[in-house]
């Protein structure tokens, strides 16, 4: 059979078993043992436990179970609503200082737990009431909240990044770095957004100024300053060639621990082992949909899938900026569907050659991938994070939330057009720092 028909065969199949209830893990094995079965035999199948526990050995995937432990022990203080409170107070000279604050803290936060679901819950329980007490439109309040959640598989330390580095053999590092400053223009374009929704309410009291003392302000740092010192110690760490990502994580997570326990006194046992208990279980589904996924792109190597997918795309005679708007617009439905993690692993084996051979970098090529992941967070049917917001603020209806989502969509989409026209804006710090990948 001729590998694309076949290819477009296994791609239909893998959305049915996907799209039926299954784990996603289980899903690519069924479909992976199922077509090695049919066109390579049953001694194929032999290959398949070596070949599953074998993508696990690889020293870079112990930072997965260690940056979830950090976010973890973070997620379970209240560091999320001190974030909030400290920047509320901080920011309260700036006209929608409240608005602005949510984001603040949304990025902060990211940035210490990698979650995006736990971004929003964090954030949300104390930002989106106190908007709403203060007259901020539902849309504003929610869909702040659910755009500025995604950030967490954007800004470093990103579990989405660190997937990518091992699903393409990318330094993860690198990945890290290129995170950084298209987080920030997000965090950005949210915040001008906001603003401007704000502005356009018609509501002039929500850009006044709200007061604080002096000492109200700075009464709630020691409560905020470890974590950003940690965030600054993981990264220097990192990049200081102290230690490699992985020693990083388990020091991070460490800290995490130890500032949770002495400084929120987080002592009660039953809610260490649920940070425990609640990471493993995520780190196993992780690392299990990675396996899974091993076992699925040696079916699609083997079966010529993915090297005709490569030659065939390569072979069409486009313009590169048309193949990758393409790409974008592929991503962008897989994203609406399918978890990022899943997205990654089953697409960037197959997109990876085809980007390189038309000139584009990886790294720059992860960022881009990955805001397309974030829309995918904000957007149905999956939505995680409108349906994380819904969880939080069940007063106010999904299709506001939706609603109130929709410019964020936006202001992403804007944000890969920039990418497109300036692709420094991911590539220059990590070669600024690492120096030009070889």
């Amino acid at each position: 059979m001729d590998p694309l028909i076949l290819g477009t065969i296994v791609g239909l199949l893998t959305i049915l078993v996907l799209f039926s209830g299954v784990s996603v893990g289980i899903g690519l094995l069924v479909v992976a043992g199922g077509f090695l079965l049919t066109f390579d035999g049953i001694r194929s199948l032999e290959l398949m436990p070596e070949i599953f526990f074998g993508k696990l050995d690889s020293f870079a995937l112990l930072s997965i179970p260690m940056f979830i432990i950090m976010g973890a022990s973070i997620s379970s203080t209240r560091a999320g609503a001190d974030l909030y409170e400290a920047l509320e107070r901080w920011l309260t000279r700036v006209p929608g200082g409240l608005v602005i604050s949510n984001l603040g803290a949304c990025s902060l936060f990211a940035a210490m737990s990698g979650s995006s679901p736990a971004t929003c819950a964090a954030i949300g329980k104390m930002g989106i009431p106190e908007m709403l007490k203060r007259g901020y439109p539902a849309g504003i309040a929610t869909g702040s909240i659910a755009a500025g959640g995604t950030l967490g598989i954007l800004i470093p330390p990103s579990i989405t990044m660190i997937v990518y580095g091992v699903a393409t053999e990318t330094s993860i590092g690198r990945l890290f770095l290129a995170g950084v400053f298209p987080g920030l223009l997000l965090v950005g374009l949210f915040m001008a957004w906001s603003l401007y929704a704000t502005w356009r309410s018609g509501n002039r009291a929500l850009l006044t100024k709200q007061n604080y003392t002096w000492r109200q302000r700075f009464e709630i740092l020691p409560r905020v300053i470890p974590f950003i010192i940690i965030i600054i110690g993981v990264l220097y760490s990192m990049y200081g060639g102290i230690a490699t990502p992985s020693e990083t994580a388990a020091v991070g997570a460490l800290l995490c621990l130890l500032v949770a326990i002495v400084i929120y006194k987080l002592t009660n046992l039953k809610a260490l082992w649920s940070i425990f208990r609640d990471s493993t279980k995520e780190s196993v589904m992780i690392l299990f949909i990675i396996a899974a996924a091993g076992v699925f792109s040696y079916m699609l190597s083997t079966l010529y899938i993915t090297q005709s997918i490569a030659e065939w795309i390569g072979a069409l005679d486009v313009n590169r900026w048309v193949l990758m708007a393409a790409i974008n617009v592929f991503l962008l439905v897989a994203g609406f569907f399918l978890p990022p993690v899943a997205v990654i692993l089953m697409t960037a084996p197959i997109l990876l050659p085809v980007i390189v051979n038309a000139g584009f970098d990886p790294i720059w090529f992860a960022v881009v991938l990955t805001i397309n992941m974030e829309i995918g967070l904000i957007s149905p049917p999956v939505g995680l994070n409108l349906y994380v917001i819904n969880g939080i603020a069940p007063d106010i209806s999904l299709k506001t939330i939706l609603r109130g989502s929709i410019p964020f969509v936006g202001c992403m989409v804007l944000a890969i057009l920039l990418l497109c026209l300036f692709p420094s804006i991911a590539t220059w710090l990590p070669e600024a720092v690492m120096g030009r990948a070889l």
